[in-house]
């Protein structure tokens, strides 16, 4: 299908386009403009937030800041833990913060979210890696062993920086999952619940950036260029999946990411390819896009073709799962109706999870 007349046939009836509303700096040395955005929202202390090993970016970002950093918490783990949430909190009121700077992948930007949905403190995001969450209202939070997602207009970072040299010591293997985790938003997107043709274009170019950017930062990871593309494209699939809903995919990676602790992004790539194969028949015309966005045939199999290309996890066993727990994540991702398009079966989530474990290519 081309793509006016792909178009023209999602025009034909009522859709709505609800944009969330961020500030984006994009480009190279961008990061230098950190301390006008925060005098520009009125801000005078601000929290940063990093992961440990993230602490060497957290303390530049604190210098640039000088007087305006308030101190530094650099505890932000996967997955959001409800006590690292609660830590976070406390330590953001004890040091009088009025807002937060999370640098960082999205377990960082995803604590900055968790401090904003309990406090209102304003967030500032300088992502490091391509996962997208920075341009959504969706916020995510682990509590014994069972992760619990909700959209809230308070956690949408209020300016977003995307410098691409932030990006450049990012190793290749988890700029590819992280990659392929922006590139599971906009799949989604493609056939949410209530699509709409704005959000599609930028779903589609979104993916046809990071599928251009990530095999030429394989072959050279330090490439400003390279990491601009799929900075860019991270940012439309981010935007995306932020004014649309979610579906099996997300519903099964925050099963497993919650309950097993599985690695995010890793368990993003290797289902992607699987959760496509399940909806590929419901949702042709998404498919449609995907497979021009990737040049490819077959969505289903051209995206795991390419995430095995790129030396990417294809095997949820090769990342922590134990195959004895595939029917209790069966029943988890059973236990709460959403929406799909096509209808979710016990019997068709195990056997998309079975597939998924062993890494099989897909079969449609």
């Amino acid at each position: 299908m081309q793509p006016d007349a792909d178009l023209r046939q999602s025009t034909r009836g009522v859709f709505v386009y609800e944009a969330p509303a961020s500030r984006v700096i994009f480009g190279i040395n961008a990061l230098d403009r950190l301390p006008r955005e925060i005098e520009r929202l009125g801000l005078k202390r601000a929290l940063v937030l990093s992961t440990p090993q993230q602490q060497p970016l957290a303390r530049t970002v604190a210098g640039l800041l000088g007087a305006t950093c308030a101190g530094i918490f650099a505890n932000a783990v996967m997955h959001v833990p409800v006590e690292i949430a609660h830590q976070a909190r406390v330590e953001a009121a004890r040091l009088g913060a009025d807002c937060v700077v999370a640098a960082g992948g999205g377990s960082t930007i995803g604590l900055g979210k968790a401090i904003a949905l309990q406090s209102g403190l304003p967030v500032v995001a300088v992502p490091t890696t391509y996962a997208g969450s920075e341009m959504t209202p969706i916020y995510g939070l682990t509590e014994a062993g069972r992760k619990v997602t909700g959209r809230d207009r308070r956690v949408l970072p209020k300016t977003v920086i995307y410098d691409p040299l932030l990006t450049l010591d990012l190793p290749p293997s988890v700029s590819v999952t992280s990659g392929f985790n922006a590139i599971a938003h906009a799949v989604e997107a493609l056939y949410a619940e209530e699509p709409n043709p704005v959000t599609a274009l930028m779903a589609e170019e979104g993916i046809r950036a990071l599928v251009q950017g990530l095999p030429s930062l394989v072959e050279d990871p330090r490439d400003p260029d390279s990491r601009g593309h799929c900075l860019y494209g991270a940012w439309l699939c981010g935007a995306v999946l932020g004014t649309t809903g979610m579906a099996i995919h997300h519903k099964l990676c925050h099963v497993l990411g919650g309950t097993w602790n599985l690695p995010h992004a890793d368990t993003h790539t290797i289902v992607l390819p699987h959760a496509m194969a399940y909806n590929y028949a419901a949702a042709p015309q998404a498919m449609a896009r995907i497979a021009r966005a990737t040049g490819t045939t077959n969505a289903a199999t051209g995206m795991f073709d390419l995430i095995k290309r790129l030396k990417a996890p294809t095997a949820l066993g090769d990342i922590g799962m134990k195959h004895a727990d595939l029917p209790r994540a069966a029943s988890l991702a059973m236990s709460e109706p959403y929406y799909n398009p096509r209808p979710v079966t016990h019997e068709g989530i195990a056997k998309l999870l079975d597939d998924a474990f062993f890494g099989r290519r897909p079969v449609l």
